[in-house]
């Protein structure tokens, strides 16, 4: 395990905002996470599980505990009756997984192609993309669980996954340490109708393979066309999730012109077309840029702190409620400092 002091948030995500971490702990093998916990245990520090830092926010202030960071490597193969498994390390970068897949000609996780992230990550939020999304393959998780000190397997079912959720971000946040994923993908390659995005991508360009390499190929495009590479501009890729509808909203929302995707994960209504009608794409807001490309996305352009992020997003969520009576809701989690408390006082 290596122990670091005093490392600037900033540095570790790629939105570029956060004042200092007093701890930051780097784990290689699974024997040093109780070693971790029980670091940040002897000081009395929270803990935060920190990742490729892509879709996390840090505040100005700092983070006065202990940010722990999987740098476990390692991926397994095995056929299977029911398919190929692999079984992924953490700390192993996401698209270089889905980039092996594709080359095996596996499917499954092709859509899912350049989300930057670690793997031990993706079951937390269920990442998703263009039709695909992690829990469609996910088999099982190697965890530490913090509330008892063991090492145990969390199985699909026992996840509980939806839309951008799992008990990893909600019931159970914080109580788990990801070390390992395992997932079951096929030979083949995705059935259509595809995402519409997809489609039209595959139309205009006149193409016509879709196996796993086809697809991730065309999803990169897109992706490349439309989102900042992190590394090379501030932002924490889809900013805002979208909008989740019933099939009664869904038809309320159709009445009124609004674009209504209905897919096997329910009805939406991408927040990115209706942070562009409002006439937001492409304008600087306290030193935040809306993407003239993705208008989900937000890019750090000259904004100095978390509050310049704050009043941004503020202002783009008022206007959107005030215009068509939804809330968007922010998809980076942030990294918070516990309330302070005073002994004796509940």
């Amino acid at each position: 395990m290596r122990v670091n002091e005093n490392i600037l948030i900033s540095s570790l995500t790629t939105m570029r905002l956060g004042g200092p971490a007093r701890y930051v702990l780097e784990i290689e093998r699974p024997e040093e996470i109780p070693d971790a916990y029980g670091f940040a245990a002897t000081y009395n520090l929270p803990v935060f599980v920190l990742g490729y830092g892509a879709n996390t926010i840090g505040h100005d202030e700092g983070y006065n505990g202990a940010i722990i960071i999987n740098r476990m490597h390692g991926i397994n193969t095995e056929e299977t009756d029911t398919g190929t498994k692999l079984t992924i390390m953490g700390g192993e970068y996401w698209d270089d997984i889905v980039a092996y897949a594709c080359d095996q000609g596996l499917t499954g996780i092709e859509a899912l192609s350049k989300i930057p992230g670690l793997a031990g990550a993706a079951p937390v939020q269920n990442i998703g993309a263009y039709g695909q999304e992690i829990a469609d393959t996910l088999e099982s998780i190697e965890v530490y669980d913090t509330a008892s000190n063991t090492f145990k397997t969390l199985t699909h079912n026992d996840l509980g996954f939806s839309y951008r959720k799992s008990i990893l971000n909600t019931t159970e946040q914080n109580r788990y340490f990801v070390i390992s994923i395992t997932l079951v993908l096929q030979k083949g390659q995705m059935s259509g109708p595809f995402y519409r995005s997809i489609e039209k991508y595959a139309f205009d360009h006149n193409l016509s393979d879709f196996s796993p390499q086809g697809i991730r190929n065309i999803v990169s495009a897109i992706r490349k066309d439309k989102l900042p590479d992190p590394l090379e501009k501030a932002s924490s890729g889809s900013f805002f999730k979208n909008i989740y509808l019933t099939d009664s909203e869904a038809e309320a929302a159709e009445a009124k012109g609004y674009p209504v995707y209905r897919g096997k994960d329910g009805n939406k209504i991408n927040s990115g077309w209706l942070i562009e009608k409002a006439g937001f794409s492409g304008k600087l807001i306290h030193g935040m840029r809306i993407s003239d490309k993705a208008s989900l996305v937000l890019i750090n352009e000259s904004a100095k702190s978390y509050t310049d992020l704050a009043k941004a997003r503020d202002e783009i969520v008022g206007t959107i409620y005030d215009i068509y009576g939804y809330w968007l809701e922010q998809e980076p989690v942030e990294i918070i400092n516990p309330p302070k408390t005073t002994p004796g006082v509940n």
